[in-house]
């Protein structure tokens, strides 16, 4: 099983940020059930498979706005 790890959940000075993509940019999640929702849906997909799991972290996108390399790095 894979999971590929997007830039919805992610780490920024030493805490876990919640987003959600709208239109054409990411959101940051204000509501805390919302957040629960996400970090949830991670929990989920991480304890599923206990062989054999990859977890893939894409490098990001210098060229795409929505994609940069930072929204990746801590994670």
């Amino acid at each position: 099983m894979g999971v590929c790890w997007d830039a919805d959940l992610r780490r920024a000075d030493g805490a876990w940020q919640h987003y959600a993509f709208k239109g054409t940019k990411w959101q940051q999640v204000r509501n805390e059930t919302n957040q629960l929702y996400l970090l949830n849906a991670y929990r989920v997909l991480l304890t599923r498979a206990r062989q054999g799991l990859i977890v893939f972290v894409p490098h990001g996108d210098e060229k795409d706005p929505t994609r940069p390399p930072a929204f990746y790095n801590e994670t």
